[in-house]
């Protein structure tokens, strides 16, 4: 059964990082795309980051050149590492994947940036 389990989330102070982890069961990891989601509280939910099965990465502009997606394949988890966060990241961080069928969505971790 496929799982999806965030964790790394917490209170950071603006200019501060964090990284989220996700941990990925019930598949096989490495032949999917893995893809970061945020949604803030009255929002709509925006792509945040994209890895492919090569590594290669995609960010929303909002993002660009301070986060940075990476996975491990030996230990089936994608990573989002955080830097000089700002508080309009403040989000709900949420990771997904997608097979021919179906598409799979963690519980979610919470980000606040703020004073």
């Amino acid at each position: 059964q496929v799982q999806l389990v965030e964790s790394g989330g917490g209170l950071v102070q603006p200019g501060g990082s964090l990284r989220l982890s996700c941990v990925a069961s019930g598949f096989t990891f490495s032949r999917l795309t893995m893809n970061w989601y945020r949604q803030a509280p009255g929002k709509e939910r925006d792509l945040v980051a994209t890895i492919t099965t090569t590594s290669t990465t995609i960010y929303a502009d909002s993002v660009q050149g301070r986060f940075t997606v990476s996975r491990d394949n030996a230990k089936n988890t994608v990573y989002l590492q955080m830097n000089s966060l700002k508080p309009e990241d403040t989000a709900v961080y949420s990771c997904n994947t997608q097979n021919m069928w179906l598409d799979y969505w963690g519980q979610g971790t919470q980000v606040t940036v703020s004073t």
